[in-house]
């Protein structure tokens, strides 16, 4: 099969149209100062380092500056790169997005294939294979903030083995599948959190039953579980809390990085800062390292980042991934959180994820600009409202099959994501023919 193959650059794969491949506004063609809380989304490194696409956490411009940068416009099909920045990162436009408009950022770079001669999809998986990679990181200036030299022409030189348009598309299935795969579980995991969430705001924060019930109203939960929650509020210095619930400084309900055991140089599951997942509880990549310096950690645990940006960008993990009394660790930037019984583990989760919280910590920051953090003794500022324990313990045994099941979904991801890296360069150099690898794929992604 890789016989009938030939070696042909970027450029020669490239459509004809003006701008099929394109770098981003230079310089102050599109200025931070510009940018506006709604609008047209502005591309960055964020929306290609989730797979092929994320679609959200944007910038906006209004449209009148997006039609002054329509060149860089970017239209479903498009290979997305990061050419300045945290190199690597390569993404893929969807059809089906959310906004009728992207413009690329400062940051950005993008390929416009002739489908005729070079599908996008396997343009963008050589990108993002070793071959690719290392294309790329060949060609690095390390003067400064990491950047691609001379980015476009570096782009159009890239030559990469092109099979025929029927094989590529075979190729392209395979992997395809398998991603596809791996999102349907993030976006599955994605709604079972929220959906606890939503049950711990209701609950803890917002107090609905105790409220439903206080103005007479049906609060909506069985009359057993409803008659749990009292019918009236008290006036405390925090405001409207049910009668009879607790106000406690967070270090009285939950521990505040625990200690945990763990000798210099035993090699253990280590969690880094990039892998720290924003939107779900579970990682989608621990590695093994030797225990030099950092947080330790266990199962139950929380994980909270507490340098910016990484706090504001909702770096925030619930440690499930290690063996039983296994223990963990990670940068010395986490905070680590333990509920103290009957709290259940998932409440200090879904407390870290609260804007509540949230705001909090990042007022609590300090240090220079650029470097600041958060002091884990700060938290003893941060007061909870604990229920009675019969209510912590439900919300416990409610929310903790959500969780399992959104960590299974986790760790079968894992399991797809690392059999497609070991067919990626096979199928792409032809070592490994498309009809032994489908049913491979075909028994995993079922």
């Amino acid at each position: 099969m890789a016989g009938e193959w030939t070696v042909k650059t970027i450029a020669d794969c490239a459509s004809a149209e003006p701008y099929s491949t394109q770098i981003g506004p230079f310089g102050k063609a599109l200025m931070a100062d510009e940018y506006t809380e709604s609008g047209v989304p502005v591309l960055r490194g964020v929306n290609v380092n989730r797979g092929r696409f994320h679609d959200d956490d944007f910038v906006f411009i209004d449209d009148k500056t997006a039609d002054r940068l329509s060149k860089f416009e970017s239209y479903p099909g498009d290979v997305l790169l990061v050419h300045k920045g945290t190199l690597g990162q390569i993404g893929l436009m969807p059809s089906k997005r959310k906004y009728s408009r992207y413009i690329m950022g400062n940051s950005m770079m993008r390929v416009r294939c002739d489908p005729t001669k070079l599908l996008p999809e396997y343009l963008y998986y050589w990108l993002s294979s070793a071959d690719g990679q290392h294309y790329l990181f060949s060609r690095v200036s390390q003067v400064g903030v990491p950047q691609i030299q001379t980015p476009l022409t570096t782009l159009r030189q890239a030559a990469l083995p092109v099979p025929p348009i029927g094989a590529q598309r075979a190729i392209v299935h395979i992997l395809g599948t398998l991603d596809d795969k791996i999102e349907l579980n993030g976006r599955m995991n994605e709604t079972l959190e929220a959906i606890a969430r939503a049950l711990f705001k209701s609950w803890f924060v917002d107090f609905d039953p105790v409220r439903a019930r206080a103005e007479g109203r049906d609060p909506g939960l069985p009359k057993q579980i409803a008659e749990l929650f009292p019918n009236s509020f008290e006036d405390l210095d925090l405001g409207e809390i049910p009668k009879g619930w607790q106000v406690a400084p967070l270090p009285e309900v939950i521990d505040v990085n625990p200690s945990r055991a763990l000798r210099k140089g035993v090699e253990a599951p280590y969690l880094d800062m990039a892998n720290m997942p924003t939107r779900v509880h579970s990682p989608d990549d621990v590695v093994a390292r030797r225990f030099g310096s950092g947080m330790r950690f266990m199962n139950g645990d929380t994980l909270v980042a507490r340098i910016t940006p990484c706090l504001e960008n909702g770096k925030t993990a619930l440690v499930d991934f290690l063996d039983a009394g296994q223990i963990g660790w990670g940068s010395t930037e986490y905070i680590v959180l333990r509920p103290k019984p009957p709290l259940p583990h998932e409440f200090a989760y879904c407390l870290a994820r609260s804007t509540e919280f949230r705001d909090f910590a990042v007022q609590s920051m300090t240090g220079s600009s650029g470097r600041q953090r958060v002091p884990a003794e700060s938290l003893s500022h941060f007061r909870v409202v604990a229920a009675p324990d019969v209510i912590a313990e439900l919300f416990g045994r409610l929310v903790k099959p959500l969780f399992a099941r959104a960590g299974e979904a986790t760790k079968e991801g894992r399991t797809l994501a690392a059999l497609r890296d070991a067919l990626l360069p096979k199928l792409l150099s032809g070592e490994l023919r498309v009809v032994d690898a489908a049913w491979v794929v075909e028994a995993h992604a079922e």
